[in-house]
């Protein structure tokens, strides 16, 4: 033990000074197990109680976060002048000194986030003031009312940044922010506010303000134009309102999702909005019901009351007018919501417009007119509704539409100038519709064939998703003049049922296939025309053997998880789809516990992933066992079966071949005296010499 000691100590010694060329070049460990690279020194989870004093000198950044360090003594950062970055994150700061910073007055960038400051705010309000130069602060998680923040930021004028998430904040007015004069960022969420009170109105170069994750009831009267970014989700707000004016807000996002908006939200009329989120609200139009009645006509008084003065004022309630001016919007959000129709003329404002999200709401119809002016629009979300069918008026064009997401809705049909004009269209999922696609088998009841959505001639199309539609056999070339990649067939019983030569279209493009849940045996499809295929989705089905075809494709990825598969082929990891497989899903499947040398082959298979291997399980003797432990007497039986199933063969051969050999025994001494004497006669002549 003693002659160890000696080995141990160099070991440490060479480990603290960083052995090796290549870890020695980037760091260089300080005495208190710090890392230093360049100017900054990195003391993260060192289980510190105090600022360590033996640091190099010169260093601009120091990273003590995740230690124990509690107080902040007025000393400690006095070897460090030119300390620009200091953060003491996730400590149990819970005092910082007066007098801490008196040698730091470059320090720019501060972060005491997740500690106690709660505790002895006072004081270090106190040495806070004397950081003349400070752009950055973090505060957040330190359980700080507004009345301690207002103490804290009583003397920093120069922030820039500020950060006071996951605090105790409920109510907030003018005199928390008032100094702040040069702030450009701040961010609020996760507290407890619920009221703002002009707390931003001294905040003239605020361009990015984060209220999320509060108890916001209602933003009426918004007018901060100065204003870029506004996050207000994860509240409570009913109504959002912006102060009637015609001034120009530089307003370019503004999320209002995961709130209880019942209205379209009132805009400023000169913006400069790019991207307006609105999913997950209870907004809805209110000037047309479901049941045909109009509501244009109704109007409610206002009573606003003012200090000494009474205003009533009258306002036509379920105006659907957009006063604002949307003519820079280019993405849309009013996804989960209750909408079942559009104003008309609504998508109109909106010409740069290049994604819009309409899913999880109750739309019937989707009227798309040339008075809609949707040029830009590249990806158009309807998934979700109830949509029964889509109208689009003559000249109705989207040149630029790429993704089109049309799935669980209640089409049957398309109509056919939907396509005619998308000459960039690459994505199409019109999953869980119950739709066949055209040419389908005509039905000997009907003149006419069924209704079904055309794709031919798509060239640009290169993913196509088809998913649960009741697909009633897929016959002639659906997917003639596409270019194809991606195409799920998943859920559709029937689909496979039809005349395969619907592949031969897509042989040369078709990468991924998925034909999870589609009722298929091995025979049903030809893979080994699919030479592009990379990725093979079979899960779901009722295969009993691997499909032979399989054997020459060169797959990455090969799903065969809920089937019927007692086990794969002895010499499937010889083979070539063995040989380009990354990953392969197995689990789920009846496999026989004594036949499982093709698992132990193809886990010498060194590219090849099981993600799923432990969930791999088989049968023996009535019993689940998982395949990649068996007990030691499984094996031993299987062993022995394989064995005793040997030795059966042989008990069974060696009669058949006992009386084989007597049979022929018999028979050669019965004939051989007639043998001889034909020899005898044939061959007996004597030769000349």
């Amino acid at each position: 033990m003693e002659a160890l000691l000696p080995g141990l100590s160099l070991l440490l010694v060479l480990l603290a000074a960083g052995w090796g060329n290549g870890v020695g070049a980037a760091w260089a460990m300080s005495p208190g197990g710090c890392k230093h690279v360049q100017s900054t020194a990195d003391c993260t989870g060192r289980w510190l109680s105090s600022v360590p004093g033996n640091l190099q000198g010169d260093i601009e950044e120091l990273l003590l976060n995740d230690n124990t360090i509690r107080v902040l003594g007025h000393a400690s950062l006095l070897p460090y002048p030119q300390l620009k970055h200091l953060s003491l994150s996730k400590n149990r700061l819970n005092l910082i000194e007066p007098g801490t910073f008196l040698g730091s007055q470059g320090l720019h960038v501060l972060s005491l986030a997740d500690n106690l400051l709660f505790t002895n705010y006072s004081q270090t309000a106190a040495a806070l003031s004397a950081l003349p130069a400070l752009r950055t602060l973090d505060l957040s998680g330190n359980c700080l009312t507004e009345d301690m923040l207002s103490v804290l930021l009583l003397n920093l004028p120069s922030l820039e940044s500020l950060s006071v998430a996951r605090n105790a904040i409920m109510r907030l007015d003018s005199s928390v922010f008032t100094n702040l004069t040069q702030l450009l960022e701040l961010n609020l969420e996760k507290n407890y506010i619920f009221e703002i009170d002009q707390a931003f109105e001294g905040l003239q170069k605020l361009q990015r303000l984060n209220i999320a994750y509060n108890y916001m009831p209602c933003v009426v009267d918004f007018g901060l134009t100065q204003l870029k970014v506004l996050n207000v989700s994860h509240n409570i707000i009913e109504w959002f309102l912006a102060f009637e004016s015609d001034d120009l807000f530089e307003l370019e996002v503004l999320d209002l999702s995961h709130n209880r908006l019942l209205f379209f939200p009132v805009l400023p009329r000169q913006s400069k909005l790019h991207s307006l989120l609105l999913k997950d609200n209870e907004m809805t139009f209110y000037q047309r019901l479901p049941n045909g009645t109009s509501l244009a006509d109704v109007t409610v008084q206002f009573l606003i009351i003012d200090g000494n003065s009474t205003n009533i004022t009258t306002v036509n309630l379920w105006d659907e007018v957009c006063y604002s001016n949307l003519s820079s919007l280019r993405l849309l959000d009013m996804s989960q919501n209750q909408f079942w129709y559009l104003p008309e003329g609504f998508l109109a404002k909106m010409p740069s417009l290049t994604h819009l999200k309409l899913n999880q709401n109750c739309l019937e119809t989707f009227q798309l007119s040339e008075e809609d002016p949707l040029a830009m629009l590249t990806d158009l979300d309807l998934s979700q509704n109830q949509l029964v069918e889509l109208q689009v008026g003559a000249g109705a064009t989207l040149p630029s539409l790429q993704l089109f997401n049309l799935s669980t809705n209640r089409l049957r049909v398309l109509p056919a100038e939907v396509f005619t004009y998308t000459r960039k269209i690459t994505t199409v999922d019109l999953s869980r519709n119950r739709l066949d696609l055209c040419p389908q088998p005509a039905l000997a009841s009907e003149v006419e064939s069924p209704p079904c959505v055309d794709i031919r001639g798509i060239e640009t199309l290169s993913r196509l998703y088809l998913a649960g539609c009741g697909l009633q056999g897929l016959a002639g070339q659906p997917f003639r003049g596409t270019s194809l990649t991606h195409l799920d067939l998943s859920d559709n019983q029937q689909a496979l049922s039809g005349d395969p030569g619907w592949l031969q279209d897509l042989t040369a493009t078709l990468r991924v296939l998925s034909l999870r849940n589609t009722s298929l045996s091995s025979a049903v499809v030809d893979f080994s025309t699919l030479q592009s295929l990379a990725a093979l989705d079979l899960s779901g089905n009722s295969l009993s053997a691997l499909p032979a075809s399989l054997s020459a494709v060169k797959l990455r990825s090969l799903d065969l998880r809920d089937n019927c598969l007692p086990a794969l082929p002895t010499d499937v990891a010889r083979t070539p789809l063995a040989r380009s497989l990354q990953e392969l899903y197995l689990s789920r499947n009846p496999y026989n516990c004594c036949t499982l040398g093709w698992w132990e082959s193809l886990q010498r298979v060194e590219q090849l992933r099981v993600p799923d291997g432990r969930e791999l399980t088989c049968s023996y003797d009535s019993r689940t066992l998982s395949a990649r432990a068996l007990p030691e007497t499984v094996l031993r039986a299987c062993r022995w079966k394989v064995a005793n199933m040997a030795l059966l063969y042989l008990v069974l051969a060696l009669p058949t071949c006992l009386t084989l050999l007597v049979a022929f025994a018999v028979v050669f001494l019965m004939l051989k005296q007639k043998l001889l004497k034909m020899l005898k006669s044939r061959c007996g002549a004597s030769s000349p010499y």
